[in-house]
């Protein structure tokens, strides 16, 4: 079964909201064996809605479209869908009981304008939405299935989750897909190109490899399709191999992880904890590890010093030292990581301190110069890097950058 995504609506167009829907809903069709043909956004404009879905039909055997469910004028896109239809909207009762109980549970009265989310498309099955006003709609036509989703993200997930996915679970795909992953860290992308490009030449064709690049590490994919899966993952697996021995040890990964996965199930493993006193990142670093589930039985907790007196405060920096060399310097990285370890209790520790910019950078320390500093189990590691212009990808590719010194360290004191 291939599918296709329409995102619908003009704040995505405008870059006021990401679309994080479309890599959410590829991933979980994948693993359905559902392969996504084409991603395409459009505006609230019916005829822009009208000729996507006439363009998707002829691609897809599945097209599933987000947005423009609300009960406001410029949510169009059940109106033009029953125009692509050539059918009607029908009042759902059971919808609009659920409607009316959201707002009276609220203690607020219901707009007249909510009643229209209650109508549905007369030649579609409602997709009862437990978490929000719109419901979903499932339609089947011309042996294709359109499915008509809100576009707010926690309730598409849940229509999705528990309304979607288990209906298409009926559908069989002849087209099958495998793939590996492979996860590298401290070697560029045409470093790593090159070091592999007689393997990647010796792929057959029904093999794909692709380079899956960001900041301080590479991601490769390798992907295979056809009728076999069996066989199809026989060969995915043995290239993917091929790769990784030949990579070594810039490979952290054998499947689909974060950095961030990886390192927070090795200090979990290794009953390793870890501290971050951040400057310059602001508590991106804390941010990263965090945002990974389980990182509470190995992070214990961040310090944001962005002020001298908290560096000297929390962190125990001395003042001298930041009267001497200045806050961003090698000697206050490492009292600032060391502080952290110590005031924490941590097995490691992770500084930042530099100029993210754009302004701040002086004739001996330009805007990008940042000091980042990882304290031990047996030693304090520091390197001095000099960015460029650029405050949001400074902060990025410190913490990048952080997290690289962090798993180097980690790995040389093993067994320590």
């Amino acid at each position: 079964m291939k599918a296709e995504i329409i995102t619908i609506g003009d704040e995505i167009l405008l870059g006021q909201i990401v679309d994080t829907n479309s890599a959410w809903m590829a991933q979980a069709l994948l693993s359905l064996q559902i392969q996504i043909e084409q991603i395409t956004s459009i505006s609230d404009r019916e005829e822009h809605i009208l000729e996507a879905l006439h363009n998707a039909s002829k691609r897809a055997d599945l097209i599933i479209c987000t947005g423009g469910l609300g009960p406001t004028k410029d949510d169009v896109t059940k109106f033009t869908a029953a125009k692509f239809f050539n059918t009607s909207l029908v009042r759902d009762v059971a919808v609009l009981d659920h409607v009316r109980g959201i707002f009276a549970r609220m203690n607020r009265s219901m707009p007249d304008i909510n009643h229209g989310q209650a109508d549905v498309l007369a030649n579609g099955e409602v997709l009862f939405n437990d978490w929000g006003t719109a419901p979903g709609i499932w339609v089947s036509h011309e042996e294709k299935v359109f499915v008509f989703l809100p576009g707010v993200p926690f309730e598409m997930k849940n229509l999705m989750t528990h309304r979607v996915l288990p209906k298409l679970k009926e559908f069989k795909s002849e087209e099958k897909i495998a793939i590996r992953y492979i996860l590298t860290v401290g070697i560029g992308e045409s470093h790593l190109a090159t070091q592999i490009a007689d393997i990647e030449d010796s792929f057959p064709a029904h093999l794909h490899l692709a380079y899956l690049p960001k900041i301080g590490l590479v991601r490769l994919r390798v992907s295979a399709s056809g009728r076999d899966l069996e066989a199809l993952e026989k060969d995915v697996a043995h290239y993917a191999d091929l790769l990784a021995d030949r990579i070594g040890d810039a490979v952290v990964a054998r499947e689909d992880l974060s950095f961030e996965e990886v390192i927070v199930r090795s200090f979990v493993d290794s009953k390793a904890t870890l501290a971050t006193a951040e400057s310059c990142t602001g508590g991106n670093v804390a941010k990263q590890i965090t945002e990974v589930a389980g990182a509470s039985e190995m992070f214990i907790g961040g310090i944001v010093a962005y002020a001298n007196q908290v560096k000297e405060a929390l962190l125990h920096v001395e003042h001298a030292t930041l009267e001497t060399y200045g806050a961003v310097s090698e000697e206050t990285a490492i009292q600032m990581a060391k502080g952290a370890q110590k005031q924490l209790g941590t097995t490691y520790a992770i500084a930042t301190t530099g100029i993210a910019g754009p302004g701040g950078g002086t004739p001996d320390k330009p805007v990008g110069t940042v000091w980042v500093a990882i304290a031990g189990r047996s030693e304090v590691k520091t390197k001095l890097f000099q960015f460029h212009q650029g405050r949001v990808l400074n902060i990025e590719r410190t913490t990048s950058q952080a997290l690289l010194m962090l798993w180097n360290l980690f790995q040389k004191e093993k067994g320590f």
